[in-house]
């Protein structure tokens, strides 16, 4: 059954790199190029097409795989994205008494023993998983009550995904031959970020831990929801939460009918990632319409309440990933094509030799155009213009010099799928009146930090040149005219000089402790321990004793 599975898998992609090499490569060579590129779209929508079915009968790891390549909109053509944009993981339930018994294997106890109910039909059908609705026993009761949502994985899940990673692994290898991929794409690393987060999707365990710490980051975040988890029923292959099911996000006569305003569910939806990914740098990223609910029973303070669900698919951004899409964020809110750039640099996008100074201008060319307008208002842009835009930049066109490291896929395709999600609740959805207010904030978090930082090197320039000046004074005075005679008097004066001597290095040293500690509250990063570090040799300088003068 899994060799059939492997052998099946290697065959469609062999086909479909023989087809582009017959079409793309060897046509060309021969004369036939203008009917190769009249072709090539209808020939790549079969192709995406193609593999749509494929994922849908298997399941496994290719409807993850679908999804995750309809972020790829560097390296593959918008005719695939599109199609693998809409591939849904909904693949037809497990036979309940397979899950029956994987459920109380990892339970140790028979279903009817930990719930006291159990519906066996699933609420949730995917590749990896099916959800059940169940009830706790009155002995198990939780602060939000007894109805629950039970996760229980598919049997047999790990072996599937295992042949499924080999086959792909071995297509990967076959398309690293291909130059323009292998120029845009590590393939083999994606792989094995893909494996790495998939295998953590299908460890409840983990699941559990991040919907705990998305709850803890929203704690005091006003109408938004995530359910508890009852870690007694909880294994690695068996999830159990709060119940939280309401109106899908997608459903907007449900949302209509509950006299909830859609546009203000896209604003809040939308918030809220921007509060994920540049406060917390950590998200959710998964947000299909099967994971996000609108329950009009929400809180005092907001009416209505936005919910999620499945956790399995996180995203972390590392410090640097952060640092380059906060300079991305003011470049947009500002419309500085300059500090596009600047981010596309420290994300690592662009591909060597990137023309920087014709991209600057293609990037103030679309701000001229599209910033500012909705959705509606992009979508009507003309082909004339579009087509007019890529002459005047057919070189850049032409190249492409982007690629997208690994640690931005799944953000990608999270803000692809929010995208569509925000301008489906809302056609006018207008996402610059939402990126405003945020870019205004870092900008003037930015300019507070640089005006701080300027004063506080400043009044350091002055402090360290205080030693020297005092010293410098009592040098004059000791070589001057005046000349005192009186022993006492030359003691007293060496023990002033000493004694501001101490008094500068402790003022010194109280200074750059304040900044360092600033700067560690605000970002612990090395200029903080600096600050200290060096406080710290002149707290020395300061107590250190001198020898008595007789």
């Amino acid at each position: 059954m899994l060799k059939n599975r492997y052998r099946r898998i290697l065959v469609f992609f062999a086909r479909i790199l023989a087809s582009i090499f017959f079409w793309d490569i060897l046509l060309p060579r021969f004369g036939f190029g203008r009917w190769v590129k009249a072709t090539r779209p209808r020939r790549l929508r079969n192709i995406a097409t193609g593999y749509h079915d494929l994922a849908v009968s298997l399941g496994g790891v290719h409807i993850k795989v679908g999804q995750f390549l309809s972020a790829r909109m560097d390296i593959l053509p918008l005719e695939v994205t599109e199609e693998l944009m809409g591939l849904q993981d909904k693949v037809p339930a497990e036979d309940f008494g397979h899950i029956r018994a994987l459920a109380e294997a990892e339970l140790g106890a028979p279903l009817a023993e930990a719930f006291a109910e159990f519906d066996h039909t699933p609420i949730a059908a995917a590749s990896l998983g099916q959800v059940h609705r169940a009830v706790l026993k009155e002995d198990a009761i939780q602060d939000f009550g007894r109805d629950v949502m039970v996760k229980v994985q598919r049997p047999g899940i790990e072996a599937i995904i295992e042949t499924d990673l080999a086959a792909l692994e071995r297509v990967g290898g076959w398309i690293m031959r291909y130059r323009p991929v292998r120029r845009r794409a590590d393939v083999p690393a994606l792989l094995a970020e893909f494996s790495q987060v998939l295998y953590q999707e299908i460890d409840y365990l983990a699941e559990g831990s991040h919907a705990r710490q998305f709850a803890e980051n929203f704690s005091g975040v006003p109408g938004i929801r995530v359910p508890a988890v009852v870690w007694d029923q909880t294994t690695r292959r068996v999830l159990t939460l709060e119940d939280v099911y309401a109106i899908k996000i997608s459903d907007y006569s449900q949302i209509d009918a509950a006299g909830i305003d859609r546009k203000e569910v896209a604003i809040r939806l939308f918030d809220t990632y921007m509060r994920q990914i540049f406060e917390d740098g950590f998200f959710h990223a998964d947000p299909h319409p099967g994971n996000l609910f609108v329950d009009p029973n929400g809180d005092d303070e907001t009416g209505w309440q936005l919910t999620f669900v499945d956790f399995g698919m996180v995203g972390h951004i590392r410090p640097n990933t952060r640092a380059g899409l906060r300079e991305f964020l003011i470049g947009v809110g500002t419309k500085d094509s300059a500090r596009i750039i600047k981010a596309y640099e420290i994300l690592n996008i662009l591909l060597p030799g990137a023309d920087l100074t014709l991209l600057e201008q293609a990037e103030a060319r679309v701000f001229e155009r599209v910033w500012g307008k909705s959705m509606d208002e992009l979508r009507d842009i003309s082909f004339e213009e579009i087509h007019e835009f890529a002459m005047e930049y057919r070189d850049l066109v032409y190249e492409m010099p982007f690629q997208v490291p690994q640690d931005l896929i799944f953000l990608l395709r999270t803000a692809a799928i929010l995208s569509g999600m925000c301008t489906g609740l809302d056609p006018g959805f207008n996402v610059w009146n939402v990126l405003r207010p945020y870019g205004e904030k870092l900008m003037g978090e930015e300019t507070r930090s640089l005006t701080w930082l300027k004063e506080a090197v400043a009044i350091l320039q002055t402090l360290i040149s205080l030693p020297r000046q005092a010293e410098t004074l009592f040098t004059r005075l000791n070589r001057g005219k005046l000349r005192v005679q009186a022993p006492a008097v030359e003691l007293g004066v060496k023990q002033i000089n000493q004694t501001l001597k101490n008094l500068v290095y402790a003022v010194i040293f109280f200074a750059l402790l304040s900044s360092g500690v600033q700067l560690y509250l605000r970002q612990p990063d090395w200029l903080a321990y600096a600050f200290m570090g060096t406080a710290g040799l002149f707290l020395i300088a300061a107590l250190w004793p001198r020898p008595r003068n007789r």
